[in-house]
């Protein structure tokens, strides 16, 4: 039987969001947690980053949406797309909102304080060289969190930003909470790639020691979520009408996700190295990054194609204007 090889790590959230969506579409694959000798696998990819997967048919790739959607055309069964385009577009819409905003809380719940810093370096230390000497996993601990933490304001995780960081995390796990013991999943009662996106960015901090502590205190129901939706094989569900949800985060994405994207291009056309933004009601600073600017216009460029199909439940968000350019 052909089969699917994902070359991931469990501290990798789009490498967990890449493996529960193959676990769900019952697509048969290996998982291989990335060791040190591994690292041959980067030279089949552009950019050296997890997951790798390697396809059935001997091809590689590495960027979880494009493999989403590769995966949407090369198999029918079990789809994670909303089958109304509207619903379709604001599933893509929250995905790419995960992957580029919920990963800084990821990275920032990981990295800011000391216990996670101890903690996750060594974990992610073991994943790669467990066995090979309790030293040599140690040593490598160090280099791997002086160079994490370096890397902090660059991504925009600077201790000015951590308010901001910290209540947009809440409010989202807030969003979640309200709905996972009233519905599922976002669209329905089966899951979407907009609920596999923000999969992969929780399940991190359901691990890590601080954000596990308040999940488990505050957001208790979505903590047990995560476990479930990391093997939903067994679900056999249907689309449905969007959860009051979904609305909840189109609206932080009108309040978060789109003035960070804006603010980013107009840095980026004006050759600016930094650039900041006002974010529920706080300063935000980080480094211009052209990536974004790419996820700004094909956000735009997916809402155009619509026709307007979406706009009534985008209405009062602040994501219309936004992706009108208005």
């Amino acid at each position: 039987m052909s089969v699917y090889t994902i070359y991931g790590g469990l501290g990798s959230p789009y490498s967990m969001k890449m493996r529960a969506v193959m676990r769900y579409r019952r697509l048969p694959h290996v998982w291989r947690q990335m060791r040190g000798g591994d690292d041959a696998v980067f030279k089949h990819v552009k950019a050296p980053v997890i997951p790798v997967i390697q396809y059935p048919d001997g091809s590689w790739h590495n960027d979880s949406t494009p493999m989403i959607f590769a995966l949407e055309r090369l198999h029918t069964e079990r789809s994670i797309v909303p089958e109304n385009p509207a619903h379709a577009f604001l599933a893509y819409l929250l995905e790419d909102f995960a992957d580029e905003w919920g990963t800084k809380a990821m990275f920032h719940y990981r990295w800011y304080r000391e216990r996670d810093q101890k903690q996750m370096s060594q974990w992610l230390a073991f994943d790669r060289l467990g066995g090979d000497g309790r030293e040599t996993v140690l040593s490598a601990a160090k280099m791997f969190r002086d160079r994490q933490v370096g890397r902090m304001a660059l991504v925009g995780c600077t201790p000015e930003n951590a308010p901001a960081i910290e209540e947009s995390t809440r409010l989202i796990l807030a969003a979640f909470e309200g709905m996972v013991t009233e519905q599922p999943y976002l669209f329905g009662t089966r899951p979407s790639l907009a609920d596999f996106g923000w999969f992969g960015q929780i399940s991190q901090l359901a691990v890590d020691p601080t954000p596990q502590d308040m999940m488990r205190a505050e957001f208790p129901f979505t903590f047990r979520w995560i476990a479930e939706l990391d093997d939903a094989s067994g679900v056999d569900g249907v689309w449905g009408e969007p959860a009051p949800a979904v609305r909840e985060l189109l609206t932080l994405a009108g309040q978060i996700y789109f003035p960070f994207l804006i603010a980013n291009a107009r840095a980026v056309a004006k050759a600016e190295e930094t650039f900041t933004v006002e974010l529920l009601g706080r300063p935000y600073t980080q480094g211009a990054f052209k990536y974004q600017v790419k996820c700004l216009a094909e956000l735009r460029a997916a809402y155009a194609k619509l026709g307007g199909a979406a706009d009534a439940l985008l209405a009062g968000t602040g994501c219309l204007e936004a992706l009108s350019g208005a």
